[in-house]
């Protein structure tokens, strides 16, 4: 081989083709942001799965101005300043690699199977928090003992026989050791998905004709089912009754699960938790000084990824002006279009502590499988390493001193 030929060789083969190190390298050169990830979980997984992670309510909109808002928000770069920068962050007293969270998505089992498990171990790994969710597919208890530094709780309201559900959950969360709850407000409703709707999403899962083929044709996601079983409510399980089929636990949580808090319940759950207490999908300034007024820890500013209501403003529209009210009072969180380390430090720039994203982290899954989780970890990192240092800042202070352009900003 000659030395050109040399020089140019497939990086797989100038690492080993069978090293562990030869197949991150490859994944990099085949899967460098997003979008390529994307595109790779869309061809590997049924069309009912990647339409459920895609998919928004009603035409889609909301999903895509979180999109347009962030790609339209620069940040001037200054020069002469430290290229080496730092990304760990302390949030509720505990440290972090980076300002980067996995949120919950409800039956996040559909997009993956054994989804949570999975995304419990890439958050201990990568030393980053996860918010496992009420309608996750594996219990809180695994989450917990998975992902001891990190695993956070989200809840919806399930208000029969005064939240007695509710509050069980949160006994349960004390005794696992989870470190967060984060209590939605958000979801009021149930929204229209017309995706969902066409393709007869129902949990549990009974194929049709259509459904059956696209399994058939989806090898890596059906082999994944095979080994992790049909999407469960893993934490509601218990409370449908002893022995209770998938159909029931569906049941179950169509009735009773409303996806808010009224502010006196949240009172209560301030009373019976001591440790960090999180709201979820706050949009509105007052109703962050609402929550500051109870003693709330943290507020995480989102629009539940354009999935809920179409109007809703783009999330980090609303960011400035809740970070205005908030100030040091609490820590403030963001998830709803996070796509890359650039929008990580767009969102820190405007005011956040943390970031948090559910679709990245899915569609991770879904291209490269088991592994997809520590993927996307590590890419959101550098890029939000390459991003700080092409700002010229070497730290989140100097990033929160940037001179910024955010036309779309809520005034």
């Amino acid at each position: 081989m000659s030395k050109v030929e040399t020089a140019v060789q497939p990086v797989s083969q100038a690492w080993g083709a069978g090293s562990a190190q030869g197949r991150a390298a490859e994944r990099k050169r085949r899967l460098p942001t997003f979008s390529y990830l994307d595109a790779q979980a869309r061809r590997r997984i049924p069309g009912f799965a990647y339409d459920f992670v895609d998919g928004g309510t009603g035409e889609h909109l909301g999903a895509r101005r979180n999109k347009d808002a962030f790609d339209a928000i620069e940040i001037v770069p200054r020069y002469g300043a430290p290229t080496a920068v730092r990304t760990d962050v302390e949030l509720f007293g505990r440290s972090y690699a980076s300002p980067i969270g996995i949120s919950p998505v409800g039956v996040d089992g559909l997009v993956w199977p054994g989804a949570t498990i999975l995304l419990a171990k890439a958050a201990q790994a990568a030393r980053i928090p996860y918010i496992t969710g009420t309608l996750a597919s594996a219990s809180l208890e695994q989450v917990a003992e998975l992902c001891p530094h990190g695993a956070w709780l989200q809840l919806y309201g399930m208000p029969r026989d005064n939240h007695r559900v509710t509050f069980d959950l949160v006994e349960r969360a004390t005794r696992a050791g989870i470190h967060a709850l984060v209590a939605t407000l958000d979801a009021p409703v149930r929204s229209k998905r017309p995706r969902d709707m066409r393709n007869g999403l129902v949990v549990p899962f009974r194929p049709n004709l259509r459904t059956v083929w696209q399994v058939a044709t989806s090898l890596p996601w059906a082999m994944a089912l095979l080994s992790a079983g049909s999407p469960r409510f893993a934490n509601i399980e218990r409370y449908v009754g002893e022995n209770a089929s998938q159909a029931q636990a569906a049941g179950f949580v169509q009735r009773e699960i409303k996806g808010t808090f009224d502010w006196e319940t949240l009172k209560r759950m301030r009373d019976r938790w001591d440790k960090p207490l999180i709201v979820k999908g706050v949009l509105h300034p007052e109703d962050a000084q609402q929550a500051l007024a109870i003693g709330i820890d943290g507020i995480l500013v989102s629009n539940h990824g354009g999935r809920q209501s179409e109007a809703a403003p783009p999330a980090i529209d609303m960011l400035p002006a809740i970070a205005e009210v908030v100030g040091q009072r609490a820590t403030l969180l963001f998830d709803s279009g996070i796509r890359s380390g650039l929008d990580v430090a767009r969102a820190v720039a405007l005011g956040a502590d943390c970031t948090f994203c559910g679709r990245a982290f899915l569609l991770g899954l879904a291209a490269l499988g088991a592994e997809g989780g520590d993927y996307v970890a590590e890419m959101l990192t550098d890029e939000l390493r390459v991003a700080m240092a092409q700002s010229g800042a070497h730290d989140f202070t100097a990033l929160r001193n940037a001179s910024i352009r955010h036309p779309s900003r809520w005034r």
